[in-house]
């Protein structure tokens, strides 16, 4: 779903497009920094038909102002409704202040809302109180539930330990 905000204004969230792979790892760029982040333009399009997934992006005049990735989960726990989780969300320094981020995350919502989404989880990084301040404004609730990640470099890497085989019912 393509939306223009502000008639005005050129404006426009969009499902990302194979072409956005650069402005989107520049974006990520001012999330973390990694020289490891690579957007891949044929993963981009590999997400394009992906119905429980959108990588979307707020774009003027071909400049990348926003992005994040809308993950859709399928859940048990209320009938037939999904849960969504907003990954990567990022709004250039250059464009913050202006009310793009909170035009991006009401977008968001209304695609969580017309999914029927029961709720919309993100994380954000412990050091990123600014972040934490708009994410509050927007309604979303730092003290509900406690987060946890565990990065890939922490996995176990089964050195010395012997694999461990789950049967799975046929």
């Amino acid at each position: 779903m393509d939306t223009t905000y502000a008639e005005a204004s050129p404006i426009a969230i969009r499902r990302a497009r194979p072409g956005d792979a650069k402005g989107i790892e520049n974006l990520y760029g001012e999330l973390v920094d990694s020289a490891n982040v690579c957007v891949l333009p044929e993963r981009i399009a590999e997400l394009e038909d992906d119905p429980r997934t959108s990588l979307l992006v707020m774009e003027d005049k071909g400049v990348l102002h926003a992005t994040a990735l809308l993950i859709f989960c399928a859940d048990v726990m209320y009938a037939t409704q999904p849960f969504a989780i907003v990954e990567n969300i990022v709004v250039s320094v250059a464009s913050r202040g202006r009310g793009l981020g909170t035009a991006f995350l009401r977008h968001i919502e209304e695609e969580c809302i017309a999914r029927d989404c029961t709720k919309i989880m993100l994380l954000s990084a412990v050091e990123r109180g600014r972040a934490h301040n708009f994410f509050e404004r927007c309604g979303f609730s730092g003290s509900k539930k406690k987060g946890f990640v565990k990065y890939r470099r922490a996995f176990r890497n089964g050195a010395g330990s012997s694999p461990v085989s789950i049967a799975r019912k046929t």
